[in-house]
């Protein structure tokens, strides 16, 4: 799930601490590694859930190969996330946030196989929050998303709340990056992943201006938060 990458509209508590200016490099960046391991998975087919619905042709995602871009809908976040899940082709589903820079397809391979064996499953965040969230579609749908008070350290306990008598799965704890001190604690890992982004992008644009001049090809347009769990 993704929100059009605009400063000032996105990582706005990281922002209060770090500027927009930043907060937005982190979280275009990590959006962008993110959906780059993810969709390059064959174990899965990967959608981009983008907000507001009219950036879904928006040219500021990343040019990835088999990525799907959907609107998220209306509503709050359990809204957009229950009409996700309701939308979705049939067997086991998973949505995970955009600002997780830990994130690896390993982690969502694993809660896939969780799935296996559980109606639903969740990666837990250490603010009470979760960065995962699978569920096991079948003929009885789950509602786990019913007034749950969205980024608070009552987030999970009240969706776990919404799944009586379910069986329930968790995933390994990883840090989203909602507060200054968040992106402190997680500052290696985001700023390694800005140099690679930085590296990657000097490179295609170098690739690109000599495509250009050999063959008057117009260049590829590349270039792409969430809301929190």
């Amino acid at each position: 799930m993704a929100k059009r990458p605009v400063a000032g509209a996105v990582k706005r508590r990281l922002a209060r601490g770090i500027g927009d200016v930043a907060a937005l490099r982190f979280y275009r960046t990590t959006l962008t590694h993110t959906v780059v391991r993810l969709a390059a998975d064959a174990r899965w087919r990967t959608y981009l859930a983008v907000t507001p619905d009219s950036a879904v042709t928006a040219p500021c995602w990343p040019a990835v190969r088999y990525l799907t871009r959907v609107p998220q809908g209306e509503g709050d976040l359990g809204a957009r996330m229950q009409a996700l899940f309701d939308r979705l082709p049939p067997g086991p589903a998973i949505i995970v946030g955009s600002d997780i820079p830990a994130i690896r397809p390993a982690h969502v391979a694993q809660a896939f196989q969780l799935l296996g064996r559980a109606d639903a499953v969740f990666g837990p965040a250490q603010d009470g929050g979760y960065w995962l969230v699978g569920l096991k579609k079948s003929v009885r749908q789950l509602f786990p998303f019913t007034d749950v008070p969205w980024s608070t350290d009552r987030t999970l306990a009240a969706t776990r709340a919404n799944l009586p008598g379910r069986i329930v799965a968790y995933a390994p704890t990883l840090s989203d990056v909602d507060t200054a001190q968040d992106y402190r604690q997680e500052r290696v890992r985001a700023e390694r992943l800005i140099e690679r982004s930085d590296l990657r992008s000097r490179s295609t644009t170098s690739s690109t201006a000599a495509t250009s001049r050999a063959s008057s090809m117009s260049p590829a347009s590349s270039m792409r938060e969430t809301d929190d769990f």
